[in-house]
Parts: structure tokens; C-alpha cells; sequence
């Protein structure tokens, strides 16, 4: 036996009681959308113990479910030696405050928004990511904080001397004005990088590349699927959210065409306004792209309502009309028959595997499709003298047919529409069509 036994240093992982609640007008089925805050609460560090459900037409005022379940969770919580709560839904601030106290401390009660920005805040890496994170935060928290300072409310009611000064509301105030100066100051860093990054998207666009975002459920390979296309090593987890912040990387397609492919964050099924709303700036880089590919998780059973879950968010933030390519990945985690019903259905997507490549060269057509079908081709004379507009051609464009004369190269090729303006002036009579 050791003179010294060894102690573990490792924390504890906090022990969760999950609850929801089923609705008519649900889009998700209950026991769906638990299983995503399972893995939601495993993502954050807790342990799924037990489950409740109840099946509710509309939430109650006072604590959203019913009475007798919240009796029910009383004893689960205190039987099973639970730490905290998560709700699937969003809460009120004040039915997390009749929650809390029905159950007592110091078991937590927080819903589904309070655990995204927790994941959000774990895996925030760059100033803005954590801007953001710190941003939706501090929205979240400040009408929530009456009941922090009850200690000192009560106080008052005990009468005497120091019951007549409202120590209570005068802290809650106090902490309110802190709370909005915070944010103003957020609001004022996040406005200093977001000019920078429109900057940085008003040089791309003007840039030739031809703009590719990444867009799809959290979790469902965009990350991996970046690393295959452009062989580079981004950050690729099986966790949700493992990637917040927007990564660029450049790709020439086969035809020599030079694009730039974005991966962004990753959007869920009730995806918290305040985070949507903090993460404009990032999102921006979806909006403003030429192509959006969709990428959602083949193997998962979920499927068609992560589309709807994406799409929505698309649609809140101004893309959903931009072209679209749907992207099934994971294929290498399907057998034969389900591919042949996720093409019945999804004629136009295509199945990709990012861990072992297959598909990846069927993708990489659509996309050259896609961007070549707004290209132009152009009949170009340019003098040597002007080689930088020869490399133009030779770096966004293809080169269809080359001759070179004593004086000039003559040049005929498919090159975007953005760059052809600025050929004008080497033009020729020959053909100049739209393609």
C-alpha cells in the first residue's frame, strides 16, 4: 500500500435532471429534442441522470409545467442527489424564480438558452467570438436578476434600525446600471471589430473568388468537410458547437478556378434569438456569400428537421435566397437502402462521406457548375505590356483558347462576371455572351 494513496483531482461532473414538454403545435418530438439537450449537457460538462415529461397545451405562468410535476421533480431532485435542472424550453425569469425556490439551493434551475451560451462561452476562442458570447450573456442575465439580492430585501420586512434604507432594490439597481454599461462597452468593441471585418468582406468583395459559406447543423461535419476540400487542419470535433468562429481558407477547382470556402458556426433547433442576433457580424459571412452550401448529418434520423432548423435560421438572417447546394455528409455511416431514399428525396443533394472522400469529387463539379453559371466568355486581346491583366484571367477565369502574336496575347475564356468590367478595355467584336 502507497505511503501517499493517490486522490483524484478530477471535478466531479455536475449531475443534470432533464425536462420537457410536449405540444401539439411541436416540431421536434419531445423525446428528439431531450436527446439533443443530452448531448447539449454532456457538450458543457454535466451528466444526464433522468428525464421528465409532461405533455402541456400551453406553458403555466408560474413555473411552466404543472404543479404536480414540479413536486415530482422536488423528489427526484433530492432522491438522486441532482445538481441542476435543464429545461428544454425557455424560461421566464420569473418561473426560474418560483422554480428555484420550490426546489431550494443549491440545485440550479436554467433552460436551454442558459446552456447554449454556456457551451458558446466555453469554446469562444477569438476577441470577437467572446465578445459575442459576453454580449448575449449579459442580455440574457439582466432580467433575471431580481431574487439575487433577496437576502437583503428581507431584511426590510424585520423592521428596526437599517430596515428603511432598501438596501435590496438599491443593489439591484446598482447592478442593473453595471450590467447595461457592460453591455454598451461590448456593443462598442464588438462595433470596432465588425469594422474591421467589413472591411476585410468589402476587399473580398471585390475580390474575383467566388464565395462559398458553409452553413448547416451543428455537428454534421462542416468543419471536416473544409479540412477535405482545401487539406487544411481546422479544428474538427464530434461535439456540438466545437466551431464558433468564421475560418476562410482558398481553393482552386480543377478547371483552375479560384475560390474561397468559410465555415461558420453551427445553428440548432431553438437557436436563442440574443445568440442569432450577437453573431451577426460572423453570420454575415453566409449572407454575403455567392453559394451556400447546406450541410447536414446523413446517419441522423432528425435529418429533414435540421434542414428546417437551418433554413430557418438562413431566413432570419437575410440567405435564404442565396443559392444553395444541400450537402449530406456521414454517407459512410448509412447502408445501401437509406442512400437510395436519401436521393428519392433529395434528388438535387449530394452524399458525401468528408472522413473517407466519397462524393467529394461529385461536389466539386456542382460547385464549378454553380460558379461558372453566371461566368461570361470573353474574346481578349491584351498587350504584353499589360500582364497584370493576362494573370487576371489566368487566376479567376479558364482559359479556353491562347495565341500569342509579336505584340499581344490573344485570349479566349470563361471568367466571372465581376471581372469582366474590368476587361472591357482589351475586348474584342468576338463573342462576349452571357453563360
Amino acid at each position: 500500500m502507497p505511503r501517499f494513496p493517490f486522490v483524484s483531482t478530477d471535478i466531479e461532473p455536475e449531475r443534470a435532471l432533464l425536462v420537457g414538454v410536449e405540444r401539439r403545435d411541436a416540431t421536434w418530438p419531445v423525446d428528439r429534442s431531450l436527446d439533443e439537450l443530452e448531448r447539449l449537457a454532456e457538450t458543457a460538462g454535466a451528466r444526464p441522470v433522468a428525464r421528465v415529461t409532461q405533455r402541456l397545451d400551453r406553458p403555466q405562468p408560474k413555473t411552466f409545467i404543472g404543479s404536480g410535476k414540479v413536486e415530482e421533480i422536488c423528489g427526484m431532485v433530492h432522491r438522486m442527489d441532482i445538481d441542476v435542472v435543464i429545461f428544454d424550453d425557455d424560461l421566464t425569469p420569473s418561473q426560474q424564480t418560483n422554480l428555484e425556490r420550490a426546489v431550494g439551493e443549491p440545485v440550479k434551475i436554467i433552460d436551454r438558452t442558459a446552456l447554449i451560451l454556456d457551451i458558446f462561452g466555453l469554446h469562444a476562442q477569438t476577441r470577437e467570438g467572446r465578445l459575442q458570447v459576453q454580449l448575449a450573456q449579459l442580455q440574457y442575465l439582466l432580467p433575471r436578476l431580481r431574487g439575487m439580492w433577496s437576502h437583503l430585501a428581507k431584511e426590510q420586512t424585520r423592521g428596526g434600525i437599517g430596515s428603511r434604507f432598501g438596501q435590496g432594490e438599491s443593489q439591484l439597481e446598482v447592478d442593473r446600471r453595471l450590467i447595461r454599461s457592460r453591455i454598451a462597452s461590448v456593443r462598442r468593441d464588438l462595433e470596432t471589430v465588425e469594422r474591421r471585418r467589413r472591411v476585410q468582406s468589402k476587399e473580398r468583395t471585390a475580390s474575383p473568388a467566388f464565395r462559398v459559406a458553409l452553413a448547416g447543423y451543428t455537428n454534421a461535419g462542416k468543419s471536416s468537410l473544409l479540412n477535405r476540400l482545401t487539406g487544411s487542419s481546422v479544428l474538427a470535433q464530434d461535439k456540438l458547437f466545437a466551431t464558433l468562429d468564421p475560418t476562410t481558407r482558398s481553393y482552386r477547382l480543377p478547371g483552375g478556378r479560384l475560390l474561397t470556402l468559410t465555415d461558420t458556426v453551427g445553428f440548432i433547433q431553438k437557436l436563442p434569438h440574443g445568440l442569432v442576433d450577437a453573431f451577426k457580424s460572423t453570420l454575415s459571412e453566409v449572407r454575403e456569400a455567392d453559394l451556400i452550401l447546406k450541410v447536414a448529418d446523413a446517419s441522423d434520423e432528425n435529418l429533414f428537421r435540421q434542414l428546417q432548423a437551418v433554413d430557418k435560421v438562413l431566413d432570419e438572417i437575410g440567405a435564404g435566397t442565396t443559392p444553395a447546394i444541400v450537402v449530406l455528409n456521414k454517407i459512410d455511416c448509412i447502408d445501401d437502402l437509406l442512400r437510395c431514399d436519401l436521393c428519392r428525396i433529395y434528388p438535387d443533394a449530394s452524399l458525401v462521406s468528408a472522413l473517407t472522400g466519397e462524393g467529394i469529387d461529385a461536389l466539386v463539379e456542382a460547385i464549378s457548375q454553380e460558379a461558372a453559371a453566371r461566368d461570361r466568355i470573353v474574346d481578349l486581346t491584351i498587350p504584353y505590356a499589360h500582364s497584370a491583366a493576362s494573370a487576371l484571367v489566368h487566376t479567376y477565369g479558364q482559359v479556353m483558347v491562347e495565341e500569342f502574336g509579336a505584340d499581344a496575347v490573344h485570349i479566349v475564356a470563361k471568367v466571372p462576371s465581376r471581372i469582366a468590367g474590368r476587361l472591357a478595355p482589351y475586348l474584342e467584336d468576338a463573342p462576349s455572351t452571357d453563360r
